[in-house]
């Protein structure tokens, strides 16, 4: 048998009754308020942890001028990649003179009937290979500077956390990096081909890449002047069991017994409750007051 969870007495198969011959304790609910307590504490703690994220949230989008003007920053990369990238002009024998204008709409059908064996074969040419490789190289780099480019403008919820400036940094030099080594490469790729069939194939770049990039660097530069000014934060003040939630964690961290945490909690709510009912108190004399007045 086990023991009396209070005063530790050793419990026969006799002692059938709840309540234990020692002490009289009921056993079954002896140190159930304590765990509901517990459980208290701990929901209100999520509580005041779910709105410190709300209000770093709340700062990411609004909190300041610099804020919002990222936002729109954060928008006009992905509105720029809609824009002609680079024209591509293209003719040959028995086949009419076509220029065909680059967007992401475009590279992203080009990549889902791409056929990666031919490129293969192209890289392998020693007259098509420089062509081949800064083709694929191209590509490749457009989509993952606009897979960092979506990256950051999910980022932005997390924006004043606390790794939000370094991760927002990050994401933007990556696109910057991806971006300018697309345009290289196109340039690359151009030439290469124009060199091998002068008559035929020609490429230049288009407004929408230079928009792109300096949208991305625009990007950049808000970021890297918001982690030098900072967004304030406007915490919400939370309470925990009637304490203001930092003292509540502060308490808890300095290891201060639970239950003397939990008697300066009842203090405090019997203040709130006093601080309440004389509220309510004033509320009606001066109501009393007013209609006296008429």
């Amino acid at each position: 048998m086990d023991n009396c969870p209070k005063c530790g007495r050793k419990l026969k198969l006799t002692d059938w009754k709840p309540n234990c011959p020692g002490c009289g304790v009921n056993i079954v609910y002896y140190g159930r308020e304590e765990m509901l307590d517990l459980e208290a504490d701990k929901a209100e703690e999520d509580h005041a942890k779910l709105q410190k994220k709300i209000d770093r949230l709340k700062a990411a989008f609004i909190g300041s001028p610099l804020s919002i003007i990222r936002i729109f920053l954060s928008l006009l990369p992905i509105g720029a990649l809609m824009l002609p990238l680079c024209t591509l002009t293209y003719s040959g024998p028995l086949i009419e003179q076509t220029t065909a204008k680059v967007n992401v709409i475009t590279i992203y059908n080009l990549v889902s009937n791409l056929d990666f064996g031919a490129v293969t074969t192209f890289m392998s040419s020693k007259l098509l290979n420089s062509s081949a490789t800064a083709y694929l190289v191209g590509i490749v780099a457009v989509l993952v500077s606009l897979v960092f480019v979506i990256i950051a403008l999910f980022a932005l919820i997390a924006a004043c956390g606390p790794k939000g400036n370094i991760r927002n940094i990050t994401n933007n030099s990556i696109s910057i990096i991806g971006a300018a080594t697309g345009i290289v490469a196109f340039s690359i790729f151009s030439k290469s081909i124009h060199g091998v069939f002068p008559e035929f194939i020609s490429g230049t770049l288009s407004i929408g890449a230079l928009i792109y990039l300096l949208s991305l660097v625009l990007l950049l530069a808000i970021n890297i002047v918001i982690a030098v000014k900072k967004i304030p934060v406007k915490y919400k003040k939370v309470l925990i069991g009637g304490l203001d939630s930092e003292y509540y964690y502060e308490l808890k961290n300095n290891g201060t017994d639970i239950k003397e945490i939990h008697a300066m909690m009842d203090e405090a709510l019997n203040k709130i409750a006093e601080e309440k009912e004389a509220k309510k108190e004033h509320d009606k004399a001066k109501e009393a007051k007013a209609d006296e007045g008429k």
